[in-house]
Order: structure tokens, then C-alpha cells, then sequence
């Protein structure tokens, strides 16, 4: 399983508790197909770059957990059809550079 991070940008207009429903879902998701929830950092209300909807504001979470290739592909459909979100963006994170040894004599990128 490789460690993934899910960037969510959900709507102001949520409410605490339903901001808690949708990630519920979608850590739910995470574990049905075979995953492993690690964490939710909430980064909370920020201005966002352009509007959205007519809103000028969203409320960011970011998700990080371990998964198969597959359950990506699930879990982005989930998000699609989930009211509330407005956008997001998954992407692999590295492995930790002290795992990948470096062979000899290689120079360093600079």
C-alpha cells in the first residue's frame, strides 16, 4: 500500500457537524475498500483564489491514509457525487528519504 494525502475544499455553508458527516463518509470509504485512515488536519475557513459557486470563501481539510491503487478511484467517485464539496486534489506522498538509500559516487541534484 502506498501513503496518499486528499486535499478537500469544502462549501462555508456546511455546518460543523455536517463538515463531520461528509469526511465520516469518506474515511469510511478509506476503510470498506481496504485502506487505512491516518489523519484529518483540519486547516479550517480560508479566502480562496477565485470564486466558487459565488463564494469566496471555502473551509480546507487535508486526509492522509494509506491505500491500494484501486480505492482511489473509488473514493474520488465518492467525492464527486458528495454535496458540499467544491474541489479537490489527490496525490501520493514520498516515501521518506532515508529509507531510499543513495548509491555511491551519485552527485547530488542542486
Amino acid at each position: 500500500m502506498r501513503k496518499y494525502e486528499t486535499m478537500l475544499l469544502l462549501s462555508p455553508e456546511l455546518a460543523g457537524d455536517a463538515r463531520e458527516s461528509v469526511l465520516s463518509v469518506l474515511t469510511g470509504v478509506i476503510e470498506r475498500e481496504g485502506g487505512k485512515f491516518l489523519l484529518a488536519d483540519h486547516w479550517g475557513m480560508r479566502d480562496i483564489a477565485y470564486p466558487i459557486n459565488k463564494q469566496t470563501r471555502g473551509y480546507y481539510v487535508r486526509l492522509e491514509y494509506l491505500a491500494p491503487g484501486k480505492l482511489i478511484a473509488e473514493l474520488e467517485r465518492n467525492i464527486r457525487i458528495t454535496e458540499g464539496i467544491f474541489r479537490f486534489v489527490t496525490v501520493v506522498l514520498e516515501e521518506e528519504a532515508a529509507a531510499q538509500p543513495t548509491q555511491a559516487g551519485e552527485a547530488a541534484n542542486v
